[in-house]
């Protein structure tokens, strides 16, 4: 009783540090009490009015609006090429001055070229690629700089290509000049683009250009009216909602007020573990017991807990990637499905403290817990960890959407961002399969598919020890089937006593034939004295753990062979010893197993079915009184030695194992059963024949 206080006091210490380390790790901003949909009905008493004044924030999608519509009216700045112009008139004045131009040309002629080169060139020429671009934009405009870095905007109307810059020059010549002397020149040919494109400066001031969207959209003024009772959350609303929102959690608060809410923290996730813990006093005593099984559970709760509440806000997408079914997972694996429901649930509530929706999130992981303990009943192959994250995946998905729809209606888009984020938390949960064997090494549990494993009878050790020591094996067998079977009926890890029975006696193997079940005609304990046969029959269990260690066998393997005597004493060779020496001062110890005694179930009950099965194979008559008187000697005998005192076996617990060895029993040596005499004698040759049948 002492030590279960003290473990008890321990267990709630590690419940109260992981408070307070959860505490540490919970976000500073404050928690914005107000949870809403778009679409929704505004669900608080009364009207909110903005308390102090602040700002609207814009969407995402609403600036990723904006800058998609300032990327599709890209605004290009080109510079105004001199050296075009220049070479251009100075090309026809040299092919005026060689006669290259024809004899109807004379100056009049070339001194309109030039001026009109003069225009068309001031006003620029683009190519024809870049003008038909330029004209197909609904109010497109570029900008030309100058020679004095001076931005002038231009529009399709305001320069050319080369087409429309002959036009131009054909359409403005005065009457004197000869239209078909003007096309003799080919004044087409001194028109080139002159325009040229500047990449640098198109880009910084493009860059400039999106720098303007800013995150604010208006301001919210002090005493505003934001939503009242009853008011459907418009898109509008809600995104003042968000401005408000954003404003109170980054709120500044006084020292006093910081300190206040770090208490209130604290006692919110304290009294959340003591939820677990006050389940673990009133129905898992036992589990208290051991420090490590506290250790185990809280580690579980606070790992996932404190990953939330390091990324959720930096990124709540993360919410829905975080396997927090893998809790129940682990805990139904190594513990019970109750404790792993509790546990599941006090993880779920401590991060709902800090996610968006919550009651959204909490409604989704505990029906993804819930389907992870009907569909995960043992953990004894790969395929079954399949089977549950499958379900859990499509139970999670399937719970989002229908609440979903059910708080807004069918959405016009749907969010499939979510079925991502849900895919990493199923891949998540199939890792759960190598934690099993981490958590094994780290804790000394074991879990149902080690034991599938360990109870193949194809093992080393196994398949050695029926080599070396046929008897015990099959002594191990018969105890595995009569432990399991009781284990069975009474309640308990059916896989892990079959496993510890079929292990137990492995350190005979050292000395096979000093025990009776392997002897032939000689007995070699005949040439030994009776304390030296009683240090080599108790060294089977030393030599067993020793096996066991060095096999790497699981610690709950191990233990069944550590206890499967307890502190008992071998009698016979003790009182053989105590008779021939009469006078002599005994050392007791000699004669005592190492121990220590049970305190499990599954243990007690194996150290049952082995002292039952080992002294049943001495009975020279086999009925069924004998297996009853036998049955009820033996387990009799051990209880009054308080070998069990420390198991959580139950009166009623011993006497259905009773039943069962004698059943089991019955079954192994195929008693008769003695019928009760009729009393009549058989009237007819019928009757008699009946009566001889039954019989037989």
């Amino acid at each position: 009783m002492a030590l279960y206080k003290s473990s008890k006091i321990k267990s709630g210490l590690i419940f109260v540090v992981a408070a307070v380390l959860m505490t540490l790790l919970y976000p500073t901003k404050l928690k914005f009490k107000y949870d809403y949909s778009i679409g929704q009905p505004w669900r608080y008493e009364g009207v909110l009015t903005a308390p102090y004044s602040f700002p609207v924030y814009k969407s995402d999608a609403q600036k990723v609006l904006e800058r998609d519509s300032i990327e599709r009216t890209k605004i290009n700045y080109f510079t105004l090429s001199s050296s075009v112009k220049l070479s251009a008139k100075n090309q026809i004045t040299k092919d005026f001055t060689e006669g290259r131009l024809g004899g109807e040309v004379t100056s009049d002629y070339i001194q309109y070229i030039h001026k009109i080169l003069d225009e068309i060139y001031d006003r620029g020429i683009l190519s024809n690629d870049a003008y038909d671009l330029l004209a197909s934009q609904e109010d497109g405009y570029i900008f030309v700089v100058d020679e004095m870095n001076v931005a002038i905007r231009k529009d399709a109307n305001d320069i050319f290509n080369a087409r429309m810059a002959y036009d131009y020059a054909m359409q403005s010549a005065p009457h004197n000049l000869s239209p078909q002397v003007l096309q003799q020149i080919n004044i087409e040919k001194y028109l080139s683009s002159n325009l040229v494109l500047d990449q640098n400066k198109t880009n910084q001031m493009q860059n400039a250009r999106l720098a303007t969207v800013t995150d604010i959209v208006g301001e919210v003024q002090k005493g505003e009216r934001i939503v009242g009772t009853g008011d459907v959350v418009t898109p509008e609303i809600y995104q003042v909602l968000e401005g408000y929102r954003t404003a109170f959690e980054h709120a500044s608060t006084t020292t006093a007020e910081s300190i206040v809410l770090l208490i209130g923290q604290f006692f919110l996730i304290l009294f959340l573990f003591l939820v677990l813990f006050s389940y673990l006093v009133a129905f898992r005593e036992e589990l208290l017991k051991q420090i490590k099984n506290t250790v185990f559970l809280v580690l579980n709760v606070s790992l996932l807990v404190a990953l939330a509440y390091i990324l959720v806000p930096i990124e709540p997408a993360v919410t829905y990637m975080i396997p927090f079914s893998i809790v129940a997972i682990q805990v139904r694996v190594f513990i019970d499905s109750r404790t792993a429901s509790i546990t599941h649930l006090v993880t779920v509530l401590l991060a709902a403290l800090v996610v968006p929706s919550p009651l959204q999130f909490v409604v989704i992981q505990l029906i993804a817990g819930q389907i992870v303990l009907v569909t995960l009943r043992n953990l004894s192959q790969r395929s079954d960890l399949i089977r549950t994250s499958f379900a859990t995946l499509f139970g999670m998905v399937v719970s989002y959407y229908a609440m979903l729809i059910a708080r807004q209606g069918v959405p016009e888009s749907m969010d499939w961002n979510i079925l991502f984020y849900l895919v990493i938390n199923f891949i998540f949960l199939m890792f759960a399969y190598l934690m099993v064997y981490v958590i094994e090494r780290v804790f000394g549990y074991i879990s149902s598919i080690s034991l599938v494993e360990l109870s193949d009878i194809n093992k080393p050790l196994l398949r050695q020890l029926s080599e070396v020591a046929p008897g015990t094996f099959q002594h191990s067998l018969n105890v595995s089937t009569l432990a399991s079977e009781a284990i069975g009926e009474i309640g308990g890890d059916v896989r892990l006593v079959r496993s510890g029975a079929l292990y137990h006696d492995i350190g005979k193997m050292k000395n096979p034939t000093y025990f009776t079940e392997n002897q032939g005609a000689n007995n070699p304990h005949d040439r030994l004295s009776y304390d030296q046969s009683a240090r080599i029959i108790i060294k089977h269990v030393t030599d067993g753990i020793e096996m066991a260690e060095k096999a790497k066998l699981p610690k709950p393997i191990i233990d069944f062979i550590r206890t499967h005597h307890g502190l008992g004493m071998t009698k016979y060779f003790y009182i053989k010893y105590k008779n021939e020496n009469p006078d002599a001062v005994i050392d007791e110890s000699i004669f005592h197993y190492p121990g220590p005694n049970p305190w499990t179930k599954e243990q007690g009950v194996m150290m049952l079915a082995d002292a039952v099965e080992a002294s049943s194979r001495s009975l020279k008559e086999i009925t069924e009184q004998v297996l009853i008187d036998h049955v009820n000697k033996i387990v009799d005998g051990i209880m009054t030695d308080g070998y069990l005192k420390n198991t959580p076996l139950t009166f009623r617990d011993i006497e259905t194992t009773k039943f069962v060895f004698i059943d089991k029993l019955r079954n192994m040596y195929h008693s008769r059963i003695d019928y009760p005499e009729l009393r009549r004698s058989p009237n007819t040759s019928e009757d008699k024949k009946q009566a001889e049948e039954a019989d037989k």
